[in-house]
């Protein structure tokens, strides 16, 4: 009789110890998942923020300059395409290429396109 209670308590144990493994495996791969994610997420972050910091250089420059600064420039930044664009009106050509060439000198590693429009 005693012999027929043993078996199936050891089965019952090496189910559980089975089971137990199979879920650690589980949590580990899950675990390793959400790690990527979250590296995923911060790179993206980091992206971001690295297109607002150039916005915010460019935008800074363009204030400073005493030919461009009062005009209506916008200045937006894509980091995905490395792309700076200028868009709005200035008083006068000269204005425009000024402000071209001051996105370029402070957008390094970024293409800039000029959209200002002389009005």
């Amino acid at each position: 009789m005693r012999t027929r209670l043993v078996a199936p308590v050891v089965l019952c144990t090496l189910f559980t110890l089975a089971a137990c493994e199979n879920t650690a495996d589980g949590v580990k791969k899950d675990a390793a998942i959400a790690s990527e994610k979250v590296a995923e997420a911060g790179s993206e972050a980091g992206e971001a923020i690295g297109g607002g910091v150039k916005t915010a250089d460019v935008k800074t420059a363009l204030m400073a300059d005493s030919l461009v600064t009062g005009s209506e420039i916008d200045v937006d930044t894509n980091n995905d395409t490395k792309t700076v664009a200028l868009t709005g009106t200035v008083a006068t050509e000269a204005i425009r290429a000024r402000a071209e060439q001051v996105a370029k000198d402070n957008a390094t590693g970024f293409t800039v396109v000029n959209k200002l429009v002389v009005k």
